[in-house]
C-alpha cells in the first residue's frame, strides 16, 4: 500500500497492517470497558501529547472519530461492539479511546505517511467502513459516522488559507470552559476599554487622520489581512503609513528569513540584533515614520478589538506569508487566545527579539494568561512603546 500510515511494521507486512480479525463481544456482556480504551480525560491528554510529538517529529497523525449519536438509545451499544472491531484493527503505537465518554469513539493513528496516490484518510475510512460492514451488517454499519482530521493541517497558499480544525483541540476547549467567567471580564475590559480610547482619543485620531491626508495620496485607514485565533481571517487597521500602490514584497522577503532564522540580516538600525520589521523602509512616508515610531499607526486596531476580531493583550496577529513559513509548532500562538494588540513579547522584547523567543513569551502569555497579567502588560505598555522602538 503506497501511502501505508505503518511506523514500526516491517515492510512485508505493511498490508496485514490493517487487516480485522475476528472481534469478540463476549468480553462485553457484562458492559465492561476493554482496558486498551482510554477514558475521555486520558484520550484527550494523550491527543494533546501527541500534537506535541508531532510538532517536534514533523511526522503527522490521523484522528479519527466514530460517531453514533444520530442513533437515540442504541448509539452506545453499536459504538460498544465497534469497540472490538477498532481494537482489532490498530497497531500497538495507535490509541483507542473515548473523545466523548460514551457517545463518540476516538482513534490516534500516529505517524502516518501522507504521500501517495490516495490520500490516508481515505485509505483508513474504506478499511473501517469494510470493517464494519463485515462484522456488523451494513446497516449498522451505516449507523456510524466516521470523520478524519490529519495533524498538522494543511496550509494552502493559494486557497482560503488555514484554518485550524477545533476536533483536533478539545484541551483548548476545556481550558476556556474553566475560564469561563474570567474570559467574560477580559471581553467586557476590550469593550469598555477600546470604546473609551477611541472616544477621548477622537481629536488626536483626527488631527492624525488630516495630517495622512495633507502629505501623501491614498486612503487614511491601511486593512490588511490578518490570522486571528484558531486562523481565521480578519482585516486589521491601521493608520497609512506608506506610499500607495508599493510592493510589499520587501516586507515579505525579510521576514520571511528572519522567521527562517537566516543569518546576514542587516536591520539592526544600530541595535544588537535585527529586529521585527524593517528599520529603513524606503515605503515609508515621513509622517508614516514618526507614526510607527511611537506605534500611534496602530491607534485604529482598538476598532478591531471592540469588534471582537482582537483583544487589548494578546499575540501579534500575522499575516499570512509570515505563517506560510511558520514552524507546526509556531502555529501554536495564534490556537488558544485572541491576538491583542499589545502583548507579552512586545512589553519584554519588542521588536529586538528573536522570532522563536516571540513565540515562546506568546505560549508562555497563553499558558500562564490571568486578569492580573493582563493588566500588568497594559500598565507597562506606555513605556515600551515609547522606548522599545516601534512595533509590528
Amino acid at each position: 500500500m503506497s501511502n501505508s500510515y505503518s511506523r514500526v511494521t516491517p515492510p512485508g507486512e505493511r498490508e496485514a497492517a490493517l487487516k480485522i480479525t475476528a472481534p469478540n463481544y463476549s468480553r462485553h456482556t457484562d458492559d465492561a470497558e476493554p482496558e486498551e480504551v482510554l477514558a475521555e480525560n486520558v484520550f484527550h491528554s494523550m491527543l494533546t501529547l501527541e500534537r506535541r510529538r508531532a510538532e517536534r517529529s514533523r511526522k503527522p497523525f490521523v484522528l479519527m472519530l466514530l460517531d453514533a449519536n444520530l442513533e437515540n438509545g442504541t448509539a452506545q451499544q453499536i459504538l460498544r461492539q465497534a469497540v472490538d472491531i477498532v481494537l482489532a484493527s490498530k497497531r500497538e503505537t495507535d490509541m483507542v479511546g473515548w473523545y466523548k465518554q460514551g457517545a463518540i469513539l476516538g482513534v490516534i493513528f500516529t505517524e502516518v505517511t501522507v504521500s501517495g496516490s490516495a490520500p490516508v484518510t481515505e485509505t483508513l475510512r474504506a478499511k473501517m467502513e469494510s470493517a464494519f460492514v463485515k462484522h456488523l451488517g451494513r446497516d449498522r454499519a451505516d449507523k456510524i459516522a466516521i470523520s478524519l482530521h490529519i495533524f498538522p493541517e494543511s496550509w494552502d497558499k493559494d486557497g482560503s488559507g488555514w484554518v485550524a480544525d477545533s476536533k483536533l483541540y478539545p484541551d483548548l476547549k476545556r481550558k476556556s470552559s474553566r475560564k469561563r467567567l474570567p474570559l467574560v471580564i477580559k471581553r467586557g475590559i476590550d469593550i469598555l476599554g477600546s470604546g473609551a480610547l477611541l472616544l477621548i482619543l477622537s481629536p488626536f485620531l483626527t488631527a492624525i487622520m488630516a495630517l495622512i491626508k495633507l502629505t501623501s495620496k491614498g486612503p487614511v485607514i491601511y486593512k490588511q489581512e490578518r490570522l486571528g485565533q484558531f486562523g481565521q481571517r480578519f482585516k486589521c487597521l491601521k493608520f497609512r503609513t506608506m506610499y500607495s500602490n508599493n510592493d510589499p514584497k520587501i516586507h515579505q522577503e525579510y521576514v520571511q528569513q528572519f522567521i527562517a532564522g537566516k543569518e546576514g540580516l542587516d536591520n539592526s538600525g544600530g541595535a544588537e540584533k535585527p529586529v521585527y520589521k524593517l528599520v529603513k523602509d524606503p515605503r515609508v512616508t515621513f509622517i508614516g515614520s514618526l507614526l510607527r515610531k511611537t506605534s500611534l499607526d496602530e491607534l485604529p486596531q482598538f476598532w478591531n478589538v471592540l469588534r471582537g476580531d482582537m483583544s487589548l493583550v494578546g499575540p501579534r496577529p500575522p499575516v499570512p506569508y509570515e505563517f506560510e513559513v511558520y514552524d507546526v509548532w509556531h502555529r501554536r500562538r495564534v490556537l488558544e487566545v485572541r491576538p491583542g494588540v499589545t502583548g507579552l513579547w512586545q512589553v519584554s522584547g519588542r521588536n529586538r527579539t528573536r522570532f522563536d523567543e516571540m513565540v515562546r513569551l506568546d505560549l508562555r502569555y497563553s499558558q500562564s494568561w490571568s486578569l492580573w497579567l493582563d493588566l500588568k502588560i497594559l500598565l507597562v505598555t506606555p513605556w515600551a512603546v515609547f522606548n522599545g522602538g516601534g512595533a509590528c
